[in-house]
């Protein structure tokens, strides 16, 4: 951004629509671990589990599958990520409505630090007619 210092406004929390956690794995090496975090998460929290990309998607340079959550599970979910990640790398995002700083300036990594192919992401979803679909919980949480 180049925009000079005074001209810049503080973003409001209530621009971000959502969250995504990005468990990252190694095919063959920590798939196993991914699939013991999903099936805790799956357990503790009402989220919605995103399909398991052993191929890379998107921007992101290594397998993994999405969690999306909403904006109140953050103070207890991130943490308990924080926790539990079993040693895997997490990239945790917000969703507003610039995916491209969102994966970039507005990142929060768990572990290992990845390389995210930021030329795929949009500078703005509402500039190319888009808008973000609701999260739709599939998991049934049970345990604390």
């Amino acid at each position: 951004m180049n925009t000079p210092l005074v001209d810049r406004k503080p973003i409001d929390i209530a621009e971000i629509h959502s969250y995504h956690a990005h468990i990252y794995y190694e095919v063959g090496r920590t798939r196993a671990d991914a699939e013991l975090l999903r099936s805790w998460i799956a357990e503790r929290f009402l989220v919605q589990l995103g399909a398991w990309h052993d191929e890379f998607v998107g921007p992101h340079s290594r397998s993994m599958y999405q969690v999306a959550f909403t904006p109140d599970l953050f103070p207890s979910f991130a943490p308990w990520l924080m926790l539990n990640r079993q040693g895997l790398a997490v990239l945790v995002h917000p969703n507003t409505d610039s995916p491209y700083e969102d994966h970039s300036a507005h990142a929060l990594w768990l572990g290992e630090i990845l390389p995210v192919r930021l030329n795929d992401l949009p500078k703005s979803i509402r500039a190319i007619g888009e808008s973000h679909r609701a999260i739709v919980p599939n998991t049934a949480p049970h345990l604390n």
